[in-house]
């Protein structure tokens, strides 16, 4: 075979689902040193990841920590440490994510019941009341911010009657953290997890999770043990915790990228932060409108950091995200299921919500719908 050259990406305006644009002091941080994932300076910096977490997922869970994988190796860390054959589980389905979850929860051996809604609207807990009703889980999930469709669903009341009711909350929080709040501690969820490629601003790779101390102890006293020895906690929390007991090799440089994604969110501050996401959104919803163009997802729902735009009438929706791509450097994605066709999403997330990629963006559907 012919060697080929060396790979050189263009540079692209990610404003789609995911991945965001990385932080350029992300990018340093990797390009320093590896050390061993046993080393003292890297196990202190653990440490730090850990602390950093604890406060951008708003909690004081001691099982906080990223693991190694994507974010849907944090869904399966959740499901495969709480779920055993034979548990009722509850699924939220109203995207992509949920359904995924639900598939996830079927292959721990769990009896799952969705409970449905329209892709782009959000779960009620009146739907969750209902079907509490009819079957005693141990389990809820929920997917907090649906990336598929654009809509954040609520979870306060959700976590009310979940914990009336002797169950679980797990939440998917993969669009949301670092983006508008996230409150686990606040809002009593049990079990979260989210990525890094996100509103973190760092490649893809890690998955922020944690775990109630609720949930450490369903997980701890298991009659079968953990299907996946990878993601099993009780193998995981002897090499987070304070007994660092070798479970796998960490990807050092990942975790370099989480600490400095962390660190700059903190700098910046949660508040400052979600109120940044907040006001792109809006100075996009605002443009949208003067094209003629709205959102799809629910009212009053809106995710600020993932904008499901309504692809008008006579558009070539697919040509459309062709020419953002090859004439402008603008990626963003396509609808999913229901969705597909009929949306695009529009990703404000991070290193990549700021006005002036807003304006990109509607600068460049200007021309192409008029064309």
């Amino acid at each position: 075979m012919q060697i080929p050259s060396a790979f050189e990406p263009p540079q692209r305006l990610l404003m789609g689902p995911g991945p965001s644009n990385v932080a350029p002091s992300v990018y340093q941080a990797m390009a320093r040193t590896l050390v061993g994932h046993l080393d003292p300076t890297f196990i202190k910096m653990m440490e730090e990841i850990k602390e950093m977490l604890r406060a951008v997922f708003q909690t004081q869970n001691a099982m906080t920590f990223p693991v190694s994988g994507t974010g849907s190796a944090g869904m399966e860390f959740c499901f495969v440490n709480l779920l055993e054959p034979g548990d009722e589980a509850i699924i939220g389905v109203n995207g992509a994510f949920g359904a995924r979850m639900a598939d996830v929860a079927a292959r721990c051996g769990a009896n799952v019941t969705k409970v449905e809604a329209e892709w782009g609207r959000i779960i009620e807990p009146s739907q969750i009341a209902d079907a509490l009703k009819k079957t005693r889980p141990k389990l809820v999930a929920i997917v907090h911010a649906e990336t598929s469709t654009g809509a954040l669903t609520p979870i306060e009341e959700l976590s009310r009657i979940t914990h009336e009711a002797g169950a679980l909350l797990l939440i998917d929080t993969v669009t949301s953290l670092g983006g508008c709040p996230v409150k686990v501690d606040e809002w009593n969820v049990d079990a979260v997890y989210s990525g890094t490629q996100k509103c973190l601003s760092c490649p893809p790779g890690l998955a922020p999770v944690s775990l109630s101390p609720r949930a450490m102890d369903v997980a701890a006293k298991r009659k079968s043990k953990v299907q996946s020895w990878y993601l099993d906690v009780n193998l995981l929390s002897s090499y987070w915790g304070e007994e660092r007991v070798y479970h796998h090799t960490a990807p050092i440089t990942m975790n370099y990228a989480i600490h400095e994604g962390l660190r700059l969110a903190l700098t910046e501050g949660l508040e400052n932060r979600w109120n940044r996401h907040r006001q792109n959104h809006e100075l996009l919803k605002a443009g949208l409108t003067e094209l003629g163009l709205g959102i799809a997802s629910q009212k009053g729902h809106q995710l600020w950091q993932l904008n499901a735009v309504t692809v008008p009438n006579g558009a070539d929706e697919a040509g459309v995200r062709k020419r953002l791509l090859s004439e402008f450097n603008i990626e963003v994605g396509a609808g999913l299921g229901p969705l597909k066709g009929k949306v695009w999403r529009v990703g404000l997330m991070g290193e990549t919500s700021n006005p002036r990629n807003v304006e990109a963006f509607l600068g460049a559907m200007k021309q192409i719908l008029k064309k």
